[in-house]
């Protein structure tokens, strides 16, 4: 780590050293990296840092070079800094708190706290029913902190798989149908009357998981206006079989509607019968991407093609 970027952790923590650095990943494609900091003299033990230094040309890991694609990525981590500046400490749902954040040349770095230290200690692949449930309440309570408010300087349709922001993978989608169908499924979810901030990448991968089934939520790249739905059906995508997409549609939805009625200032039947219908039709968004993107991949299975054709029929 460059000495500037040692400094501007000291002066913000009021630590007297730094005593380790550990990387916990690289950022996607060669973009920089998540650091924990591990300190001495401060009242903090550790913080994470998200140092973000911006590449000439982008190494995709599958294949996807394009300025484009650098563009978009850049702007993303933008939209992480006006959210840490502007929104983050708004919300129900737990998240870091963002300790600082600088601006050097290209470097872009985010000071946080160390959610492990906070107790968040713990990640998970596979996620059970209780697991299921404290993550639907999560984005309950996000949805629920920004229903009607302006993404001023996020993603103006949050999601990063966002039709506008894909092109090239909309190109190179082989089913012509859902392709016609795209920019008509796009429109539905843009055009829905009940807006709020989503998250934008609720995988299981970006939940941190406490000891006694607490959740707090990270990686805010892609956080931006829309329908809640989005984020639920992606989150639940990540999460689940197949089998248990189906199976467990209903139960999930009512659970996530409990605690969204809950986290509101007062109930609001109108949105959750919006919200409702947009379900399967945010699943079909997510699943045009995907088969453009990466056609092989396991999440394209018949659950998916079998919602996305009932999506298509009904426009």
């Amino acid at each position: 780590m460059k000495k500037e970027h040692q400094s501007f952790i000291l002066n913000n923590t009021a630590a007297t050293a730094i005593t380790s650095q550990e990387i916990i990943q690289e950022l996607w494609s060669g973009y920089g990296k998540i650091i924990r900091v591990r300190l001495q003299g401060s009242d903090r033990d550790s913080v994470v840092v998200k140092l973000v230094q911006l590449p000439n040309r982008s190494d995709h890991p599958r294949g996807w070079n394009s300025d484009f694609g650098h563009q978009r990525k850049v702007k993303s981590y933008q939209v992480e800094m006006a959210w840490y500046q502007r929104y983050a400490k708004n919300s129900k749902a737990r998240l870091p708190q963002c300790l600082a954040i600088e601006t050097e040349g290209d470097d872009l770095l985010l000071l946080l706290e160390d959610l492990n230290a906070a107790g968040y200690n713990l990640r998970k692949r596979s996620l059970g029913w209780d697991e299921i449930r404290e993550c639907l309440q999560w984005l309950a309570q996000f949805h629920a902190s920004y229903i009607s408010q302006s993404p001023r300087g996020l993603w103006p349709q949050g999601t990063y798989w966002h039709l506008e922001t894909r092109p090239e993978e909309l190109g190179a989608l082989s089913d012509s149908k859902l392709r016609e169908a795209a920019p008509h499924i796009d429109q539905k979810l843009r055009n829905c009357q009940f807006k709020t901030f989503v998250h934008g990448d609720a995988k299981v991968a970006n939940f941190c998981f406490s000891d006694n089934g607490q959740v707090a939520g990270l990686d805010f790249q892609y956080v931006g206006g829309g329908c809640g739905m989005k984020d639920v059906a992606y989150f639940v995508g990540s999460c689940l079989s197949e089998k248990d997409c189906g199976r467990m549609e209903s139960k999930i939805l009512d659970t996530y509607f409990a605690y969204l009625q809950e986290a509101l200032p007062e109930e609001n039947e109108a949105l959750e019968l919006e919200w409702r219908a947009l379900y399967r039709v945010a699943w079909a968004d997510f699943h045009r991407f995907l088969k453009g993107w990466s056609p092989g991949h396991w999440k394209i299975n018949s659950y998916s093609e079998r919602v996305t054709q009932e999506v298509i029929n009904a426009l």
